[in-house]
């Protein structure tokens, strides 16, 4: 639901393109790994996600579940809360392999927030955290190295600065751009995985942000 949602959305935000290493999408039961820079970019990112027949598993902060309206609906798609830093952080990462091992692609954001910037400038993804490499070893899955660039054109900054960016950008119609990359198997050492994860992601961002002109950014 929430999928479909968002491919209704993101096109009155702005132009979505999408690019593959791949002539096809990884099969079921793949770790699907965002890098995350905006509010708006899981929506982006589902949106490009359902144009490859692709509904995933998300994992996301627990906080959502609480906002009236998406709460229900994360619930209905069979989403997975994390609850980081308590007792029940360890529900998140059985909950995921075992919608891995149903088939299911799952989405994860290893970096675990958003940028602290304010600016609407691309840059190379955050340090990520160690769940990303903890759940691949654990399900024994393969992961999905996804770069989208141009969602802080949509809506980045202050709250004022983000609701004015929301309202405009129907007008404005940035592009936006998502590129999937080869599927890659991660190393059993956890340090050693969530380094090779960050590489792969890395290197399919900057092939996002190329796609939009984004100098700068490919040498950040």
């Amino acid at each position: 639901m929430i999928s479909r949602i968002a491919a209704a959305v993101v096109p009155s935000l702005g132009h979505l393109t999408t690019t593959s290493d791949e002539e096809s999408f990884p099969g079921s039961g793949s770790i699907v790994v965002a890098n995350h820079t905006s509010l708006v970019d899981p929506g982006i990112v589902l949106a490009a996600l359902l144009r490859h027949g692709v509904e995933p598993v998300v994992l996301a902060t627990a906080g959502l579940w609480r906002i009236p309206v998406l709460g229900p609906l994360l619930v209905r798609g069979g989403h997975v809360p994390v609850h980081r830093g308590s007792v029940r952080a360890a529900e998140s990462l059985d909950e995921a392999v075992a919608a891995l091992r149903d088939g299911r692609h799952v989405l994860i954001y290893a970096e675990g927030r958003l940028p602290l910037r304010k600016d609407s400038a691309e840059s190379a993804p955050e340090r990520f955290r160690s769940g990303l490499a903890r759940l691949a070893l654990a399900a024994d899955a393969p992961v999905v190295p996804l770069g989208q660039a141009g969602a802080r054109r949509v809506v980045s900054g202050g709250a004022a600065k983000q609701i004015a960016g929301l309202l405009t950008a129907p007008v404005r119609r940035p592009r936006l751009h998502v590129h999937f990359g080869s599927p890659v198997r991660l190393p059993g050492d956890i340090p050693a995985a969530t380094a090779a994860a960050h590489r792969a992601v890395t290197a399919a961002w900057r092939t996002a942000a190329a796609h939009l002109g984004e100098t700068p950014a490919l040498t950040a």
